[in-house]
């Protein structure tokens, strides 16, 4: 086997010509930002445009690995897909995990830069640092299964795939980029702007071996670290059901998203166990210890999930209570390649439309009522085709512009991206407050301050947060402190290239910490960090997030929440009669913004701007 060299590798694709170049990331950047998300965000500071129409030549795409994916540090198989999204307007990036991130390092690249657009359908091939432009033609039209499998068929089993189905072919605005059988950078409409560019897939093929710095204490943090994760007991639970564990917990207190937020309790008959019914057994991804995925069977269709999620984005949100229905659902979205938190989100929304009659039967031949699966999966495929009411709803949360302000009061969704997070925020302050200030919009995995409802021991909690936090989920007192150091750290597990679900914070103050990562690094890449340095990265990441954000026209006004979480109030259970009270959001948000260091409108002070020029972005 060869060994690939040490360095942080990139390179460029000018989709338009056909130039193809390629180089080494500054060892100065890697240091600023490791890998993963962060480099993806300091090459797309660097190539684009702020005033960029997302669905332009002009817009980049961006493929990139972890500093530790490939490595065979356990769960760390992930990768990042970047852009500026066509859904939301603002930064779309995903971190997606898989085969595909390790074998594109394999194959001797760390990140893939697409510029221009191909004249025809394509796809990118690259194989031990040789990369080419392939004509697509015979995989144009096919869903996502079938286009690996064909691509598999005519290249050889040892490939990894991501693509885009005909949703992302179509330009659906939410549309995602998928590799394997359910794996997607789902966020942001990544699969839109992949179709925008004509190309279908991208392929990796490689034979080289990863460098390691230091074999022999390399296998002993391996074992180490393999052990912390196996010997949790939230790994075990996370082994056998995957993530609908989640659904019993947020059902239970009443925080469950249900048609649309109008309501926020649900059917026990999506809980964990009556979803394992149909799973046939746990899968997993490269290196990982934990195996929460599943493989699903149902009547209607064979896929992997359905995650916490989809259970509840495509089953209580759209009122289908049936089990298998909605492990239907799930599977059809990852097969048309659409992000399943959009298209539960954007339909029950559409739903609400037709109760409140801004969309009419009389327009379209039919209208759309919660708990009505058939119509919904008709939805779903005229959404991907672009056909009837599917070709409206494609257009994603710029239908905003079409029906009305008004109707954004009802939309679950922040800085134009529908809300991934499955909880209904009104009751769980510190959720609520890391939605609203996630640099991608309403997404739960660039904060999801889950230790809130763990009751932590009051000593545990200050020396977790470094001050104390008041207990109370329902207040926003301290809750940014939560919102701080979660986006921190989740920021730098980005750029690791690690599974979030091992890290500390996400489901356990017991998982890998900045410790652990410094000591990783060490021994893996020969990079030597303190502790201090590596806790800067997210921060520094976080700033650099927040200066793409405001050159694309993003203001504090747009760090806020749906006009539903401030103006109704739960109905249902334990939260009954929480919403956020708008005063004391705005306030937690002024201390946020105080804690990064930014004004009190949300930009950066001088030093942090100096610092990012220094680094040249």
């Amino acid at each position: 086997m060869k060994i690939r060299t040490s360095k942080t590798t990139y390179a460029v694709i000018n989709l338009t010509n056909g130039k193809i170049e390629t180089g080494e990331t500054p060892e100065k950047a890697v240091r600023a930002f490791l890998g993963g998300r962060g480099l993806n965000m300091y090459y797309l500071r660097k190539y684009l445009k702020p005033d960029t129409d997302p669905l332009s030549p002009e817009n980049v795409l961006i493929f990139g690995t972890g500093l530790l994916t490939g490595t065979g540090i356990p769960n760390s198989g992930r990768f990042s897909v970047t852009s500026k999204s066509p859904e939301s307007r603002v930064i779309a990036d995903s971190n997606c995990g898989g085969f595909f991130g390790p074998e594109m390092r394999y194959a001797g690249i760390d990140r893939l830069i697409l510029l221009g657009k191909a004249d025809k359908p394509s796809y990118i091939y690259i194989e031990d640092g040789k990369i080419e432009i392939r004509d697509a033609a015979p995989y144009w039209g096919c869903e996502t299964t079938e286009t690996q499998l064909k691509l598999r068929k005519d290249l050889g089993n040892d490939v990894e795939i991501a693509c885009i189905g005909t949703a992302g072919e179509n330009l659906v605005r939410f549309a995602c980029v998928r590799t394997g059988v359910k794996n997607a950078a789902g966020r942001g409409g990544l699969g839109c702007v992949m179709g925008y560019k004509n190309i279908k897939a991208v392929v990796v093929r490689g034979n080289f071996g990863m460098p390691i710095a230091d074999t022999k204490n390399f296998h002993r943090k391996v074992v180490e670290t393999r052990d912390l994760i196996y010997n949790s007991k939230i790994t075990h639970v996370l082994g056998r059901v995957g993530t609908p564990l989640l659904y019993d917990v947020s059902n239970y207190l009443g925080a469950i998203r249900t048609k649309n937020s109008q309501l926020n309790q649900f059917e026990d008959s999506l809980n964990a166990e009556e979803i394992h019914k149909y799973v046939e057994k746990m899968v997993a991804c490269h290196s990982c210890v934990v195996h929460c995925r599943h493989r699903n069977r149902v009547e209607q269709s064979i896929g992997e999930g359905p995650e916490y999620t989809s259970i509840v984005l495509v089953g209580a949100n759209l009122g289908i209570a049936n089990t298998q229905q909605v492990i239907d659902l799930s599977n059809l979205c990852n097969e048309l390649g659409l992000d399943v938190s959009s298209a539960g989100t954007i339909i029950a929304w559409a739903i609400e439309l037709f109760e409140r009659g801004y969309l009419k039967k009389s327009d379209y031949g039919y209208e759309v009522k919660f708990g009505d699966y058939e119509k919904i999966r008709q939805l779903m495929l005229d959404i991907a085709a672009r056909k009837g009411l599917g070709d409206v709803l494609a257009e994603s949360t710029r239908l905003v512009d079409k029906f009305g302000k008004e109707t954004g009061d009802f939309l679950i969704a922040v800085k134009g991206l529908p809300q991934s997070c499955p909880h209904d925020v009104r009751y769980i302050r510190s959720f609520a407050l890391g939605l609203a200030t996630a640099s991608r919009g309403a997404d739960h995995l660039r904060s999801r301050p889950t230790l809130e409802i763990f009751n932590l021991p009051k000593e545990f909690s200050r020396e977790l947060y470094g001050t104390d936090v008041d207990p109370n989920p329902t207040t926003f007192n301290t809750k940014e402190h939560m919102v701080f150091m979660h986006e921190n750290i989740y920021a730098t597990i980005d750029c690791l290239g690690i599974c979030k679900f091992v890290c500390h914070g996400f489901n356990s103050p017991h998982f890998l910490d900045y410790e652990h990562f410094v000591d990783l690094i060490k021994v893996t890449v020969g990079m030597n960090f303190t502790l201090d340095e590596i806790k800067e990265v997210g921060k520094r990441l976080i700033n650099l997030e927040r200066t793409l954000n405001m050159s694309f026209g993003m203001t504090r006004k747009d760090d806020t929440l749906p006009g539903r979480y401030f103006n109704d109030p739960m109905p249902l259970g334990r939260s009954k009669g929480n919403k956020i009270d708008k005063a004391e959001f705005e306030k937690a948000l002024t201390r946020l913004y105080k804690l990064r260091g930014w004004t009190e409108e949300g930009t950066l002070n001088e030093k942090q701007v100096e610092e990012l020029k220094s680094l040249g972005v």
